[in-house]
């Protein structure tokens, strides 16, 4: 089956590199224009420079309610619609026992990746999708799903982006799909704390036994974006190679 994402506009923060970086490009390959958001003007041009499709960037950072605003804005005046938003956008700048965290990164912490999320959905449904539909994709992770590891307030908000997205998905129905798909372990700069010290025994442990790409992780979201999930509203895809049925 070939999905596909023609006449779509989508929008993906966090999409200078990793797995925003991953869904943008499978999304330009399947027809969809995209702008690309995340905080830095030239990472994006670079990240645009790779990509085959048409696609444009616009610097934001995700936790400023102002500049996400302009994000949207600027994608409406380019392309003519935001018919998928991707909240990919995402920090972590604590590792260690949550019981440890200074509330400035606490703060830090929920302040993109819950309310960010909460508040590019909110000006994407209220600037396109409350009168023409779409679709939001929220990029949440299996540590929203299990406990005890030293990304502990990391997976708390990814556990509220999970509530949320079932939320939304019930509340903005039927004129707006709301999704989510929880990653696990996937080689990235921004995991590289979780797998550097032994790649090879953290892969042991997965069914499926290697760590995931980013590349795993563009079809997912195609998948839902496009009209092949046109039934599917308020999930959480699980791609972690097995991890959470491990035994």
């Amino acid at each position: 089956m070939e999905l596909r994402l023609d006449g779509k506009t989508a929008l993906v923060t966090g999409a200078s590199k990793g797995i925003g970086l991953a869904i943008a490009k499978a999304m330009a390959e399947s027809g969809a224009k995209v702008m690309l958001s995340s905080r830095k003007q030239e990472q994006l041009e670079k990240a645009a420079s790779e990509i085959d499709g048409e696609v444009d960037v616009f610097a934001a950072n995700a936790g400023e309610p102002e500049q996400a605003e302009a994000a949207v804005d600027a994608t409406l005046a380019r392309f003519g619609s935001v018919d998928v938003l991707v909240n990919n956008a995402a920090t972590n700048p604590y590792f260690g026992k949550a019981i440890d965290i200074d509330l400035s990164r606490y703060d830090k912490t929920f302040q993109v990746n819950v309310r960010g999320v909460f508040v590019w959905t909110q000006l994407a449904y209220k600037k396109w999708m409350q009168e023409h539909g779409g679709n939001v994709i929220n990029i949440a992770s299996i540590g929203g799903m299990h406990y005890g590891s030293l990304i502990g307030i990391y997976d708390t908000t990814k556990a509220a982006v999970i509530y949320l997205t079932k939320h939304l998905a019930a509340e903005l129905s039927p004129q707006v799909r709301v999704n989510a798909i929880a990653p696990g372990l996937v080689k990235t700069d921004f995991a590289r704390a979780l797998y550097e010290s032994g790649e090879e025994a953290v892969a042991s442990m997965m069914p499926l036994k290697r760590l995931g790409v980013p590349e795993d992780i563009g079809p997912a979201a195609v998948y839902l974006a496009s009209d092949a999930a046109s039934w599917v509203t308020g999930e959480v895809l699980v791609v972690d190679g097995g991890m959470l049925v491990r035994p």
